[in-house]
């Protein structure tokens, strides 16, 4: 779709109330476009009044400027990845990936109940969200039309990075805070901070040229270890430090303590982007890195080696489903299907201790479907297990073993990396 077929239409607007949505906004409504926008609250801790974001779209053209309240079901989200230890290629928490999705579907509802049938989104043509907005919009409500400025060379013709738009916001005097020396662009939610672009994508640019939003690096942490403790049921946390709570309260206290210990601060990664180029990130999310590590302490009691084993591959897929805006297909949905049954027995308190960026194992305690056994780990004679026992087993194993030797199948691995002679 184009600036030509919107004229006289109504869209609505995924606005987050930075210089996107305000450049967006203004240069469609001096074009003849009705535009609404439709922000979603998801606990952005960058934003002192979450009501200001309608005011300053309101100010840059908008006809109605609505917000829209999704804190819990993001915090739901949020314990699904949890729950499945949805961590893109080992350490991002998917905080943005999932927050699209959470978002796009909250303003698929409330277009419907407006009557609007054209979405727009100020997602650049190069990064990830363009898809996640479009994916999910296409396989929700594929009645819906997507229009992505970023994608419209009517708009790449006036448009060409971040300081036109500035210079564009200025010269009509629209309430934006962001400057031309500002030197990476953060994207929030209260599952976490990711920070990216500006000097952030050169890589002599240390993680730690960020300035946290959400606690403090480790080596400003302070010097005694803080105590968390968090009661799971069935998968959901219950309680943190003794305490009743609700999920999002859960993650919420997760980020307080987490934070301010230094647990998931300044995470640096150079990803895979689903559009085929890098991209370095730098991210935050200190309450789901120390909730993950309690989740992981009671997953490594309750599965077995074959369980573990189609876990950690259904961890892998789902991660990746979440980052390339696949969360609602039919994979997605097997996948959540597997993971169920692993959910209800995710029973257990765990305590740990956060100290400097790092989550050390306390005590676990009250584990009904806890495989472990004190008895039948010990190196002592006690138990059921008897050590007389393993010689058969080892006569067993040993005929397959002898069996390669002597069909030449067994030898001494080669080196990946050969020493120099």
């Amino acid at each position: 779709m184009t600036l030509n077929e919107l004229r006289g239409k109504t869209v609505a607007l995924a606005s987050s109330g930075g210089l996107d949505s305000c450049t967006v906004t203004k240069w469609l409504a001096d074009r003849g476009v009705n535009v609404v926008s439709l922000t979603a609250d998801i606990g952005q801790p960058d934003e002192v009044d979450i009501d200001d974001i309608s005011k300053r779209m309101l100010a840059c053209g908008a006809r109605e400027a609505v917000l829209i309240d999704l804190k819990t079901d993001l915090a739901e989200a949020g314990i699904a990845m949890l729950i499945g230890q949805a961590r893109y290629e080992g350490g991002y928490w998917n905080t943005t990936g999932i927050a699209r999705y959470v978002t796009t579907r909250g303003l698929l509802a409330e277009m419907e109940r407006r009557d609007i049938d054209v979405l727009a989104h100020g997602a650049t043509g190069r990064g990830n969200d363009q898809v996640r907005f479009q994916l999910v919009a296409n396989m929700l409500k594929p009645s819906v039309t997507v229009y992505a400025p970023w994608r419209d060379p009517a708009f790449l013709d006036i448009f060409g990075g971040r300081k036109e738009m500035i210079d564009f916001c200025n010269a009509y005097n629209l309430p934006i805070t962001a400057t031309y020396e500002k030197p990476y662009s953060t994207d929030a939610n209260f599952l976490g901070l990711t920070h990216e672009a500006g000097k952030l994508e050169y890589l002599d640019v240390a993680a730690d040229f960020i300035e946290p939003g959400m606690g403090v690096f480790p080596a400003q942490a302070p010097d005694k270890p803080e105590s968390f403790s968090v009661r799971i049921d069935a998968g959901r946390p219950v309680q943190i430090n003794g305490e009743d709570t609700d999920i999002a309260t859960a993650i919420q206290k997760a980020n307080e303590i987490g934070g301010r210990n230094g647990v998931g601060i300044g995470i640096h990664t150079v990803e895979n982007r689903f559009v085929g180029i890098k991209s370095r990130g730098v991210y935050e999310s200190p309450g789901l890195c120390l909730l993950g590590v309690c989740y992981e302490f009671l997953l490594q009691q309750v599965l077995d080696r074959r369980a573990r084993k189609f876990y950690d591959s259904i961890s892998s897929s789902l991660a990746e489903q979440i980052y390339q805006g696949y969360y609602c297909d039919l994979s997605t949905q097997m996948m959540q299907g597997a993971l169920a049954p692993v959910a209800k027995l995710l029973t257990g308190t765990i305590t740990v201790a956060a100290y400097k960026g790092t989550v050390l194992f306390q005590s676990s305690e009250d584990v009904p479907h806890s495989l472990y056994s004190e008895e039948t780990a010990s190196m002592e004679d006690v138990g059921d297990y008897d050590h007389r026992d393993s010689e058969g087993f080892l006569n067993v194993l040993g005929v397959g073993a002898k069996a390669q030797h002597a069909a030449g199948q067994s030898a001494i691995p080669e080196q990946v990396i050969r020493r120099e002679v």
